[in-house]
């Protein structure tokens, strides 16, 4: 087990990331709306508040790597990964403006990966190294 996994628990993280990210995304419009009445020029976020999408999905990557690693379940580990997958498209997709989703597309992945955390942590520790991966 190293320095990661003893100080902080990886499926922790992933649920404090996922959340996090959720809220940033909730919040987005509303700061930059409120922006908007208050001056009446070209209203965009500045860069700084976009790399916190970058920091989320290094910090997610993180917790589903060590997560994945130590699940006692294959198919929590597939999913963690798929569902990282997913986030990651999305928040590219936005950031490039490749095709029009809806805002939704961003939520349900970082909220679905916050509860594929919970959901690991409380079903599917491993015991020991022997258990990983098995179901």
């Amino acid at each position: 087990m190293n320095l990661f996994e003893r100080t902080i628990k990886p499926d922790v993280a992933g649920v404090l990331a996922g959340s996090l990210c959720a809220v940033h995304c909730l919040a987005t419009p509303f700061i930059f709306l409120a922006k908007a009445g208050s001056s009446l020029g070209h209203v965009e976020s500045p860069l700084w508040y976009h790399l916190f999408d970058y920091v989320f999905i290094i910090i997610s990557f993180v917790a589903v790597f060590y997560a994945s690693k130590n699940t006692a379940k294959r198919w929590v580990k597939t999913a963690l990964w798929s569902v990282w997958s997913i986030l990651l498209m999305a928040i590219l997709n936005e950031a490039f403006e490749l095709i029009h989703l809806p805002e939704a597309s961003v939520y349900i992945p970082a909220l679905l990966l916050a509860a594929l955390h919970l959901y690991n942590r409380k079903y599917c520790q491993c015991a020991d190294n022997n258990c990983c991966a098995i179901n």
